[in-house]
């Protein structure tokens, strides 16, 4: 890979990837950050990380799934080299998803089922598969007598996003000592041009490649923001090995358990960019559907309420493509973490086969 200096606008999960794996192959990187680097409080802090290729074909496609099954397996490799550069583990499972349904629900289900198997490839159809109620059990005990039929998606998984973020910035700080370059935290960037960063407060800074990772800030066409509200609720009460979906007539609730009794709840999907805290309704919905999944959850505390804009095109395809001589990387929508790997290993692969002007 070429050895020219990189600026990456953006330090949410695709540039602190991107920044990572172009530090570990000697380049130097300067990561733009709008906020400090601990804070939690943007799309990659606020997602579920769920590493669902099947579920995410009621909205995506053949190229989506792929670039997920790409991605799921890129993900330990990866998590691997982060422990031992860091030695900071970040909770990987993959042991499928769960979608389960209410009675009054079950058309509900049959419909998802054969979307998914209408939209997979033949011989991938066999793992999307139904259960009964004992083999909802066998998956998940807390359901057994709640749910009389379900969903198994066993080639799915999830992550802890908080974990990898932290560990990607321990692996970062270092490698940009060693290597060359800078995290310039809670620096806003106004423009940006094919060699060039310019920050609100004046500051030009200079580098042979610029990469836009600042999803709907970077005003890519067609790229809006689609909002996301979620809650975290700590359930010891509640033991759940596996993400959850529930299907329902207005909308699928996700449960995404964490270690220590912490669940991600997340449903609300609005288009809307506003950016201002989380609706009474969205609270409302979220707490009666995860409520109707256990009688438990009725007595959760709400640690955390969040919300985030999620950059998203109009065919729900990311955004690897250079304009005006500034390469982007956008678009990731509610695919972040389940296409990321594959979307930077593309960038790594262009990146390193173009030439570096001085």
């Amino acid at each position: 890979m070429a050895r020219g200096s990189v600026a990456i606008a953006g330090a949410g999960l695709t540039g602190r990837l991107l920044a990572w794996r172009l530090l570990r192959a000697g380049v130097p990187v300067h990561l733009f950050d709008a906020r400090a680097r601990s804070d939690r409080d943007h799309a990659a802090g606020v997602a579920a990380a769920m590493l669902a290729p099947y579920a995410e074909l009621v909205v995506g496609d053949a190229a989506l799934f792929a670039l997920g099954e790409e991605s799921l397996a890129t993900w330990p490799r990866w998590l691997d080299e982060l422990r031992t550069q860091t030695g900071r583990s970040v909770d990987f499972r993959h042991e499928g998803s769960l979608v389960v349904a209410h009675a009054p629900d079950y058309p509900g289900l049959d419909h998802y089922a054969d979307l998914i198997r209408y939209r997979l490839p033949p011989d991938k159809r066999g793992e999307v598969r139904s259960l009964d109620a004992q083999g909802v059990a066998a998956l998940e005990p807390e359901f057994a007598g709640r749910f009389a039929r379900g969903l198994w998606l066993p080639q799915e998984g999830q992550l802890d996003n908080d974990e990898l973020l932290g560990a990607l910035e321990a692996a970062i700080v270092p490698d940009m000592a060693r290597v060359g370059g800078e995290w310039h935290e809670r620096c806003t960037v106004a423009a940006v041009d094919a060699h060039t960063v310019r920050t609100a407060d004046g500051a030009v800074f200079e580098a042979d490649r610029v990469i836009d990772c600042r999803g709907v800030g970077a005003g890519w066409p067609g790229v809006r923001g689609v909002r996301g509200e979620v809650l975290t609720v700590s359930c010891p009460a509640v033991a759940l090995r596996r993400p959850v979906r529930l299907i329902h007539p207005r909308y699928m609730l996700y449960i995404v358990p964490r270690s220590g009794g912490r669940y991600i709840i997340g449903a609300t999907e609005l288009e809307s960019a506003d950016t201002g805290p989380a609706t009474v309704r969205s609270l409302l919905e979220l707490a009666s559907a995860l409520y109707s999944v256990h009688p438990a959850f009725g007595e959760a505390h709400v640690t955390r309420i969040a919300t985030s804009l999620r950059p998203a095109t109009d065919d729900h395809q990311p955004v690897w493509a250079q304009r005006d001589g500034v390469w982007h990387l956008n678009g990731l929508y509610r695919h972040g973490f389940l296409v990321a790997p594959a979307m930077v290993a593309r960038a790594e692969t262009a990146l390193g086969a173009a030439e570096v002007s001085p």
